[in-house]
């Protein structure tokens, strides 16, 4: 479904004139980074603060490197790993290395080590362990049932080693030294930003992430009333959000509010690492993802 607007995909305005950041710090379902510096290409390039409340793996942000911002997430664990980053960058080398270590090194089995550090956050929902699951997991999709318990299996994959960790956490850091983070809805987030600010919302999609924590509850519309409420503030909001699945074979409807966004692109995702998880290593030639990016602005 097209809103009518102003295709923003004209020159000048195809989002490539941000240099791109690949160098990923958490593996995560939805993850923007390989795209995050075409989408940050169409945000305006001056603004006072930048608001990120559905952060995740915080791709946008840290290729934006913004001089103020605040990041915020409902998953108060994720948020640890952000708060750490920022103040203490050691603490969170420490944390993957000691659980790089129990899983290489001295569990039976590298997919014995990563049940141990699962089921320790599932008993007690913590950052630590969050942080090696999202880099060990299979495929960074970190899924969650209705009851919270954390499922995903240990990935095929090795996880990086602690010095190579060590380094993007360093990097990371330079890129988000002025940025805060809160554990909050994203309601609370959007009401503290005023005119001049700039917000960008990567929210659970409706058509393919119900099995992702807080996706279950989550109300697009309470969002499209947050966002006009900024809108009619002054605060410029970018949402990226369902567009075509099934290598164009599927779009996604998603009712928008005429009137409420002011230009529309298409961003290419390439191939859904969910229809990776659920199809287990079959072809996926016939499921690259295009998302919406829909800006007020």
């Amino acid at each position: 479904m097209q809103l009518g607007l102003r295709n923003a995909d004209v020159a000048g305005e195809t989002g490539f004139g941000v240099r791109p950041f690949r160098l990923q710090l958490l593996k995560w379902v939805g993850n923007k980074q390989r795209i995050a510096h075409q989408i940050a290409g169409y945000l305006p390039e001056a603004y006072h603060t930048y608001y990120e409340p559905f952060l995740g793996s915080g791709a946008v942000m840290a290729t934006l490197a913004p001089d103020r911002a605040v990041g915020s997430d409902a998953l108060a664990p994720l948020i640890e790993i952000w708060t750490t980053l920022v103040r203490d960058p050691e603490l969170l080398k420490a944390w993957y290395a000691e659980r790089w270590d129990h899983m290489m090194r001295h569990a039976e089995t590298r997919q014995a080590g990563y049940e141990l550090i699962r089921s320790s956050y599932n008993q007690q929902p913590n950052g630590a362990d969050l942080l090696m699951i999202s880099r060990a997991c299979y495929g960074g999709i970190v899924r969650f049932r209705r009851d919270g318990y954390l499922s995903t299996p240990c990935g095929a994959h090795k996880p990086i080693a602690p010095r190579s960790f060590a380094r993007r956490v360093d990097e990371w850091r330079s890129r988000l030294r002025g940025a805060t983070f809160e554990a909050c809805d994203f309601a609370e987030t959007m009401g503290s930003a005023r005119a001049g600010d700039l917000i960008y919302c990567d929210p659970p999609y409706t058509h393919t992430q119900a099995i992702l924590y807080g996706a279950q509850s989550f109300d697009l519309g309470r969002l499209l009333v947050e966002i006009d409420s900024c809108k009619r503030r002054g605060v410029k909001v970018a949402l990226s959000i369902d567009g075509s699945k099934r290598s164009g074979s599927l779009i996604c409807e998603v009712p928008i509010p005429p009137g409420l966004f002011e230009r529309e692109a298409t961003v290419n995702c390439g191939k859904s690492m969910l229809r990776r998880f659920q199809l287990e290593g079959q072809s996926l030639e016939g499921e690259v993802v295009r998302d919406r990016l829909l800006l007020t602005f």
